[in-house]
């Protein structure tokens, strides 16, 4: 069987997000870094791997793929043990409509193509990013407060599902932003304190990789 690689850089959501699956469903993996500060993602070398020229890139079983959520997919249908969504119908619904408030409204305003787009076409300087940043995380977390259970360790059921998956990254990514009042979002920092214990979530963390220590 061919290597599994994963290209990304080690601060990425969703190389994060990529990492955890990849853990939870003990697959072994490469890391091979791409430094989007230094915007090695625009090196004919990473855009020949895939024409998207993001981050990050899974090459496993002899395929290449470029979003991660198409890559989590990908190895929940090859390797089905722990299944990341429930066998209801209704829950596995629930879940994704969590996995989306993050994938498809919250991170996409706030990933790094956009902060640099709004630097560079709109002028916006770190104070200007920071509010935007704020804007749109408190916004999406205030949503994701009200949807998750007020009690337990999971954002859905009593094992890891795709929302834990993308929500562990959010909650790091909104971290980084020290005027974010977390505390007003006490289900979301429950979940993620319990996750983080989880020998593939902690692994999977940024602080872990080998590149954090070259920061």
């Amino acid at each position: 069987m061919s290597e599994t690689i994963l290209y990304g850089y080690w601060r990425s959501s969703a190389t994060y997000r990529t990492r955890i699956a990849l853990n939870l469903k003990g697959v072994a993996y490469r890391t091979v870094g791409v430094h989007l500060l230094k915007d090695e993602q625009t090196s004919p070398e990473h855009v020949a791997r895939h024409p998207s020229g993001r981050v990050p890139i899974l090459e496993i079983d002899g395929h290449r793929i470029g979003q991660s959520m198409a890559m989590i997919d990908y190895l929940d249908e090859t390797r089905p043990e722990p299944p990341l969504l429930p066998r209801d119908a209704y829950l596995r619904a629930h879940v994704r409509d969590l996995k989306d408030q993050i994938v498809a409204d919250i991170h996409p305003l706030n990933n790094t193509s956009t902060l640099a787009r709004l630097r560079s076409q709109f002028g916006a300087d770190d104070a200007a990013i920071a509010s935007w940043y704020e804007h749109w995380i408190v916004r999406g977390f205030k949503v994701l407060e009200q949807m998750l259970p007020s009690s337990g360790d999971f954002c859905v059921g009593g094992s890891a599902t795709l929302a834990d998956i993308v929500l562990v990254p959010q909650v790091a990514n909104a971290r980084r932003y020290p005027q974010i009042d977390l505390s007003q979002f006490p289900n979301i920092l429950r979940i993620d304190a319990a996750l983080q214990k989880l020998k593939p979530f902690h692994d999977a963390a940024p602080a872990q990789q080998s590149e954090a220590a070259q920061q």
